[in-house]
């Protein structure tokens, strides 16, 4: 399974960026997602999770309200809309995929792409 991560960017605080995720290589409505961020200096976190479907999804308490995941099975895709952006959610995002259901530990995800940088200035 190949990820490429797009649509990170430099955005104003109180801003809006939307991230994409194209998955190939395996059958797209048999993974499960996530998106994951790191800043640096601190480990990976989950901000994130959809399951196959769509129907079920996830949130870190620090992204809820704000951020919202989504997919599109016919066009292999996993998108993550990101609203009132702050500071502190400029990060390195990646997506990340497994074939069962996951939640935050980015330990248990099988697959990740290669991340795109989002920049959120104040």
């Amino acid at each position: 399974v190949q990820l490429q991560a797009s649509g990170g960017g430099l955005a104003q605080a109180g801003g809006s960026l939307r991230l994409s995720c194209a998955a190939s290589g395996r059958t797209f409505s048999t993974l499960f997602m996530g998106w994951f961020r790191q800043a640096p200096g601190k480990e990976r976190e989950f901000v994130a999770s959809i399951n196959w479907s769509g129907y079920s999804t996830d949130y870190a308490d620090s992204v809820k309200g704000r951020f919202t995941i989504s997919r599109d099975n016919a066009k292999n895709t996993v998108s993550l809309q990101m609203n009132s952006l702050k500071p502190e959610d400029t990060a390195v995002y990646y997506c990340a995929a497994d074939s069962y259901w996951r939640r935050s530990d980015p330990a248990e995800y099988e697959y990740w792409g290669q991340g795109t940088q989002v920049t959120v200035s104040s």
